[in-house]
């Protein structure tokens, strides 16, 4: 569960640190009652990016299939096999 802390309580590192890498989950950094930041590990954001590519190339290619740029498989098999001599 993502743990919301005051700013005030940056000052201490080494704990922030260990929350983050324990939970593995961001830590929301408010400011006078409002959001402010949000820290993470970097195992937690690397995560968080690739998996934001994956989603953004499945939007790709269902946007393929929903504009017909689609191969039948078994043609583009037989292609292939043809072009590399297999």
């Amino acid at each position: 569960m993502s743990q919301i802390i005051p700013i005030r309580d940056l000052k201490n590192t080494s704990q922030i640190s260990d929350i983050c890498h324990s939970s593995n989950e961001p830590i929301f950094v408010t400011k006078n009652g409002y959001g402010d930041m949000v820290i993470m590990s970097m195992e937690a954001y690397e995560k968080t990016i690739y998996m934001s590519s994956v989603y953004d190339k499945l939007a790709k290619a269902e946007e393929s299939i929903t504009n017909g740029n689609v191969f039948d498989a078994k043609e583009s098999v037989k292609s292939i096999r043809e072009k590399y001599g297999l």
